[in-house]
C-alpha cells in the first residue's frame, strides 16, 4: 500500500512546521501548506512537501488540493493548524480586520473539510485534526475577535464529529496552551495598532505586558508537544475528542469550568495586571 496523505496548514514555522515533520516521521506523505514557498524551506528540507496556499483565499485551496489528490490519489489526514491572534477592542478592532480573523482562523479550516469530506467519505475514514486553543474555552481582556474564532472552531469541530463518524471519519480538537512559535509577536503588533493608544490604552499596555514579559517566555511550551498530540490523535484506532497540551492549558480550562464568570473575570484581570479603575483605564 502507498503510505498515506496528509495536509498540514500553517506549516511554515511553529506548530504547524513540528506537526508536519512529526507526521513525516511517522510515515505519511505530508504536505505542507502556507502562503509561500521560501517560508517552507525548513519543512521541505526535512522531507515535506512544500505547498503554496493561502487559507483565506477560496481558489488557492482548491488548486492546492486538486494537487494532492492529482499526485496521491488520497487525503488520510487534514491538520487546521493556520491561525494568528488578532487583539484588540471590539470597539477598535475594524470589521475588516475581524473578518479576515474569522477567514484565517475558521473559514479557511471550514472549506479545506469541506473540500476534504468526499474523498474521506469514498475512502470510509480519514482524520480532521483541528488546532484551537485554551482560548476556544475561556476569554481575556482584548481578545474578543480571537476567541470568538477559536470558540467558533471549537464548536463546529463537535458538531463535525456527529455528522463524520458514519462515515468512519475522526474529528479531533486539539487545544495548545502557552506554546513557543513568534505569534505573540503578531497579536502584540495588531493589539499595538488597534487599541494602542485612546480609551483601552491602559488596558492594551499590561496586556502587551502580559505578552512580552520575560516571565511569559519563560512558560511557554515547545510546539513539539502540540506536534505529539497531533501524532497521538492521528494514530490512534479510537482518537479522544480531544488533546489538551502546552503550558497552563489543563488548569486554566478547568478553573474555567469551575468558578463564576465573576470570579473569572477577576482572575484574569489580576494574571494579566489590568488597571482596576475606570478612571486608569
Amino acid at each position: 500500500m502507498s503510505p498515506k496523505t496528509a495536509l498540514v496548514t500553517g506549516a511554515s514555522s511553529g506548530i504547524g512546521e513540528a506537526t508536519a515533520i512529526k507526521l513525516h516521521t511517522l510515515g505519511y506523505t505530508v504536505y505542507g501548506a502556507a502562503r509561500s514557498e521560501a517560508g517552507l524551506a525548513d519543512a521541505a528540507a526535512a522531507g515535506i512537501i512544500p505547498l503554496v496556499m493561502d487559507v483565506s483565499d477560496d481558489a488557492s485551496m482548491q488548486a492546492g488540493f486538486e494537487r494532492i489528490i492529482a499526485e496521491t490519489g488520497r487525503i488520510d489526514v487534514l491538520v487546521n493548524s493556520a491561525g494568528y491572534g488578532s487583539y484588540g477592542a471590539v470597539e477598535d478592532v475594524s470589521m475588516t480586520e475581524a473578518r479576515h480573523q474569522a477567514e484565517v482562523n475558521v473559514f479557511g479550516a471550514m472549506r479545506l473539510i469541506q473540500l476534504a469530506l468526499p474523498f474521506m467519505r469514498d475512502q470510509r475514514g480519514g482524520k480532521i485534526v483541528n488546532v484551537t486553543s485554551m482560548g476556544g474555552k475561556f476569554y481575556s481582556p482584548l481578545g474578543g475577535w480571537y476567541h470568538a474564532s477559536k470558540y467558533a472552531l471549537e464548536a463546529l469541530s463537535d458538531c463535525l464529529r456527529l455528522e463524520t463518524k458514519p462515515f468512519g471519519i475522526d474529528v479531533v480538537i486539539v487545544e495548545p496552551g502557552n506554546i513557543k512559535t513568534g505569534g505573540n509577536v503578531v497579536t502584540a503588533a495588531k493589539l499595538q495598532e488597534a487599541s494602542g493608544t485612546g480609551p483601552y490604552a491602559a488596558q492594551a499596555a499590561a496586556v502587551l505586558n502580559a505578552f512580552t514579559s520575560e516571565a511569559n517566555s519563560r512558560r511557554e511550551s515547545p510546539p513539539s508537544v502540540i506536534a505529539e498530540a497531533v501524532g497521538k490523535a492521528v494514530t490512534a484506532r479510537k482518537p479522544k475528542t480531544r488533546y489538551t497540551a502546552g503550558f497552563g492549558a489543563r488548569p486554566l480550562i478547568t478553573v474555567r469550568g469551575i468558578i463564576s464568570d465573576r470570579a473569572f473575570d477577576g482572575l484574569m484581570k489580576r494574571a494579566i495586571g489590568m488597571p482596576r479603575s475606570r478612571a486608569q483605564a
